[in-house]
């Protein structure tokens, strides 16, 4: 009797309809029920089963849907007549090495060699670069931003990418405190600075193309833009940043943090930047300028963007929610030249480059009622208190072995070794204490050239930074004990 080829688990998560399912499905293909086996009604098997009669109809029905069997009314289910036929054409899979490497892009292959993000980077420890402190954001308020736009979201084909409030707030933001100069259309919203990249470098780049980022400089531009088949090429720096390179050669794309340059801190003159600009011939030449962190500076006013000497269209602006506020706003942004924006934003579309539209209302509020502004200028006085605490700490306990360099602005700083050093190896060392950095070197795109550490002091209070600086010297010092 079929009812003893079956046997179903009452407590099974799979559901009895399922196992039934599966359990028949076994027995035909496996030729325990052959072509023309006439099969009990659902009434009978459900009863020989002691299942409600539904579980088996549902089961006779998912079958004859997937040609298991011939269902017709008032008659009993039916193997399909050429079932064994269509088994014996399904010639099994031939059996694949187990270590066989799967086919991957040039680009995907070469992911095991880059070095960003870091694989350690799961827990947040003293003293991580370039995060922000949570823990000083104004938590209530932007949940009465997320509540209000909550009750009045509306549903139109428009709010889907571009939300208009946060575009407008926006723009009135970067002009008045960035110096950008754009109209709320040429402005888009992503998911992240790394997503702006991203759209930059699917719309602009032809594999082949010639593109120059700062050596050292942030990983990810470099990420993207190979990405889209780029030959990326490092220009070293000079006290002013980024150089102009000695090749005739025209780049297709520059990218560049002038505000302050990732990770030495430098920021570029208005001359320098002009230079870049004359680089850029308009229509085949593109700047991409990362101001990623370009609201913190404690030294002067911040220097306005590069992208507002930009007369001719041949800039475009990087920004991001991740650094000004805390990293769970996943929320950057992307200005553009007019003759690109209609191109860029029907781009993000196809890339899904798509915002949360909540959390844009949100951010419109928070910016427009002035949350946005009173937080910057409150955590600029913290942020220069830790930065001078930081430096302060190291010249203190390690003024031997390190030079901390005082960036004019910023979320990190570097300190240099004073004599030759593996940095990263040190690296290696000290993240297995318990401080969380990076090796200068690893930074570099060409030959590295730097040996140093690159320290975070925006996230971590001051007691957290003293505690971090005493573990460092107690790994770098050996068994001398860090001086008090």
């Amino acid at each position: 009797m079929l009812t003893e080829l079956i046997a179903l688990e009452r407590t099974d998560d799979a559901g009895l309809v399922a196992q039934l399912t599966h359990q028949l499905r076994d027995l035909i293909s496996g030729g325990r029920l052959r072509s023309g086996t006439v099969l009990p009604s659902s009434r009978q098997l459900a009863a020989g089963l002691a299942v409600s009669r539904n579980t088996v109809t549902h089961a006779f029905e998912q079958l004859a849907a997937e040609g298991y069997l011939h269902v017709a009314p008032r008659r009993r289910p039916v193997v399909t007549d050429d079932i064994e036929e269509r088994f014996a054409r399904a010639e099994p899979m031939p059996k694949r090495e187990a270590s066989r490497k799967p086919l991957l892009s040039p680009w995907a292959l070469q992911l095991k060699d880059v070095d960003w993000p870091l694989s350690y980077q799961a827990d947040f420890r003293p003293l991580r670069p370039g995060l922000a402190d949570a823990r000083e954001f104004p938590h209530e308020i932007w949940a009465r931003c997320l509540r209000r736009s909550a009750l009045r979201r509306r549903f139109n084909d428009q709010t889907l990418i571009n939300r208009q409030g946060l575009r407008e707030a926006l723009r009135d933001y970067l002009e008045v405190n960035r110096g950008v100069r754009a109209e709320a259309d040429q402005i888009l919203i992503l998911p992240t600075a790394q997503a702006a990249l991203t759209l930059v470098a699917a719309t602009t780049i032809v594999p082949g193309d010639t593109v120059w980022t700062e050596d050292p400089g942030y990983p990810g531009a470099a990420a993207a833009f190979r990405a889209a088949g780029a030959d990326v090429r490092g220009i070293r720096l000079d006290r002013w940043g980024m150089t102009r390179a000695r090749e005739a050669r025209v780049p297709k794309l520059i990218f560049t943090t002038p505000s302050h340059q990732h990770p030495t801190g430098r920021v570029m003159p208005v001359a320098r930047r002009t230079e870049l600009l004359a680089v850029a011939e308009p229509g085949r030449t593109w700047i991409v300028e990362d101001d990623y962190d370009g609201e913190f500076h404690y030294d002067s006013r911040p220097m306005p963007a590069l992208q507002g000497l930009d007369r001719e269209g041949r800039a475009l602006y990087v920004g991001t929610f991740a650094k000004a506020m805390t990293s769970d706003i996943r929320i950057g942004y992307l200005v553009v030249p007019p003759q690109l924006s209609k191109t860029m934003e029907i781009a993000q579309r196809h890339l899904g480059l798509i915002a949360s539209v909540h959390v844009q209302e949100a951010l419109a509020d928070f910016i427009s009622g002035g949350h946005f502004l009173a937080h910057i200028r409150r955590m600029r006085r913290i942020y220069r208190s830790r930065r001078d605490h930081l430096a302060g700490s190291l010249q203190r306990q390690l003024g031997e072995v390190l030079a901390a360099e005082v960036p004019p602005g910023g979320m990190q700083l570097i300190a240099r070794f004073s004599r030759g050093a593996n940095d990263r190896s040190i690296a290696e060392r000290l993240v297995a204490a318990g401080v969380e950095l990076r090796a200068l070197s690893s930074l570099a795109l060409e030959r590295p050239r730097d040996s140093g550490l690159l320290l975070g002091f925006a996230a971590w209070r001051e007691s957290e930074i003293s505690a971090a600086v005493r573990i460092m010297a107690n790994a770098l010092a050996g068994k001398r004990a860090a001086r008090a």
